[in-house]
C-alpha cells in the first residue's frame, strides 16, 4: 500500500468561526484545571538533531505525551476536563452555584452530587483517560472496545477498575453500541466523537487537548510569529488535529505554521472527506485495521471536521509500515512511542523520503530552514508489538 496525499482546496487563511457553533473555542478554563489534577506537569519538547539532518530539515522538535499523567497518552487531557465540565454542569443545575477545580478533587463535594456511570468508546487510549479519571472520582466506567483489541490496552482500562464490553467490529460499531446502552440505562458518554444529537461532550475534549499546544508557549509558540514552518498531527475522530489546528489558527492567524493531518491509509475518513466530500465529511473507504489503533475511526467527528477542514494544509494516508518506521526513530532517539504515537512521525518521513510524496514535500518548500514539531501522543500501549518492532533495524534513508 502507497502513501496519498492531499493538500486542502478549503483551507481559510483566516476562517470565519463567529458563528455560535464555534463559541466553545472561547473557554480558557482548561490549564487551570489540569494544574489542578495531582501529578500534572509540563510535557516536554524534545529536539532531535540526528534525524532532522538525515531528513534535511532545520530541526525536528518532539511534543512527547508518553508520560501525560502517568496513563501514557494525551488522552487524559480531554477525558478529565469533559468530566468535570458535565459535573460542573450538573452542580450548577443542581445547586445553582459555582464549581470549581478544587470541588472536582473534593470527596465531600462529589458525595453531594452522587453517583455517575460514564460510558466511552475506544480503540484504547481514550477509554483508558475515562476510565482513570472516573477511578479517580470514585465513579463507575464502562468502556467499549473492538473485540479484536490487544490485550495489553483492554488490561490498561480493567486496572483502572473500569468494565470492558468487548464489541464485535470497528471502533464505529463500539460508539453505536455505547450510545444505545447509555439511553437505555442512564449513564452519561464521555465520547470523543460527536454525530447528531451528541455535540457538546466531544467540544470539551477538544478544549481539554488543547492544553497540550498552550504549554508551548514557553518555548516555540512565542506572540507575533510562531518559531515553526510545520506542525504533524494525527487524526482518528480528528479531537487532537482539530485542538492544534484551532490553536495555532486562532494564536497566529495567516502566520499560522503549515499543518499537516496524518492517518493510516486504512482509516483515512479526513482525506476521503477532503479529496471527494466536497466540503463535508466522508466514511473512510479503508477497513480500519490499522496498527495504528488509536486512530481506527471510520468517521470524523462532526465537531472536529469544521475546525480541520477551514485550517488543515495538507492531509497524509500512511500504511503501517511507516508508523514502524516512525517507532524504531523514535526508539533510536531514545523516545518511547506505541504504534499510534508514532503516526505523526510516520507522516514525516514519509513526506520527507517516499517517492510518492515528492510532489508535496517540493510544493512545501522544505529544506535546511524548515523546523517541525510532531507529535508524539502515547507511549507504548502494546508493549509486546512494541518490542517487536523495535528489534528491527531502523528504517534506510
Amino acid at each position: 500500500m502507497k502513501c496519498e496525499f492531499s493538500f486542502n482546496p478549503y483551507r481559510k487563511e483566516s476562517p470565519d468561526w463567529s458563528d455560535s457553533f464555534f463559541d466553545f473555542l472561547k473557554s480558557s478554563d482548561m490549564g487551570e484545571f489540569h494544574r489542578s489534577i495531582d501529578g500534572y506537569a509540563e510535557t516536554p519538547v524534545v529536539s532531535l538533531p540526528k534525524l532532522a539532518d538525515e531528513l534535511g530539515l532545520g530541526e525536528i522538535l518532539i511534543k512527547n505525551e508518553a508520560h501525560r499523567y502517568g496513563i501514557n497518552a494525551f488522552k487524559g487531557l480531554g477525558a478529565s476536563y469533559a468530566i468535570y465540565r458535565f459535573l460542573k454542569g450538573q452542580w450548577q443545575k443542581k445547586f445553582d452555584d459555582a464549581f470549581s477545580p478544587a470541588g472536582f478533587k473534593d470527596p465531600a463535594t462529589m458525595q453531594r452530587l452522587g453517583s455517575f456511570t460514564f460510558c466511552a468508546a475506544t480503540d484504547g487510549n481514550h477509554g483508558k483517560a475515562v476510565a482513570w479519571t472516573a477511578n479517580k472520582l470514585k465513579q463507575r466506567a464502562v468502556i467499549y472496545m473492538p473485540d479484536n483489541s490487544a490485550q495489553a490496552r483492554i488490561d490498561n482500562i480493567t486496572k483502572e477498575n473500569a468494565e470492558v464490553v468487548l464489541v464485535p467490529g470497528t471502533f464505529d460499531d463500539c460508539v453505536e453500541k455505547c450510545a444505545g446502552d447509555a439511553a437505555k440505562n442512564g449513564w452519561q458518554v464521555i465520547g470523543d466523537t460527536a454525530y447528531p444529537g451528541y455535540m457538546e461532550i466531544p467540544q470539551y475534549i477538544i478544549l481539554g487537548y488543547s492544553t497540550i499546544f498552550r504549554e508551548l508557549e514557553s518555548s516555540v509558540c512565542k506572540p507575533g510569529k510562531p518559531d515553526l514552518d510545520l506542525v504533524f498531527l494525527p487524526a482518528g475522530v480528528g479531537g487532537v488535529a482539530a485542538a492544534g489546528a484551532s490553536y495555532f489558527t486562532l494564536r497566529y492567524g495567516k502566520d499560522r505554521p503549515k499543518l499537516v493531518c496524518v492517518e493510516p491509509n486504512e482509516s483515512d475518513c479526513f482525506l476521503e472527506s477532503i479529496k471527494n466530500g466536497n466540503g463535508d465529511p466522508l466514511f473512510t473507504k479503508g477497513n480500519q485495521m490499522s496498527i495504528m489503533a488509536g486512530l481506527n475511526c471510520g468517521m470524523p467527528s462532526l465537531i472536529a471536521w469544521p475546525i480541520v477542514r477551514d485550517s488543515m494544509d495538507l492531509f497524509l494516508g500512511v500504511p503501517d509500515s511507516w508508523a514502524e518506521a516512525g517507532m524504531r526513530a523514535y526508539f533510536r532517539e531514545g523516545v518511547v512511542s506505541g504504534e499510534s504515537g508514532s503516526s505523526a512521525m510516520a507522516g514525516l518521513l514519509a513526506l520527507m523520503t517516499s517517492d510518492e510524496m515528492r510532489a508535496a514535500r517540493e510544493r512545501l518548500g522544505l529544506g535546511r530552514h524548515t523546523r517541525a514539531l510532531v507529535l508524539n501522543s502515547e507511549g507504548a500501549t502494546d508493549p509486546v508489538n512494541y518490542q517487536r518492532v523495535t528489534a528491527e533495524p531502523f528504517y534506510p534513508f
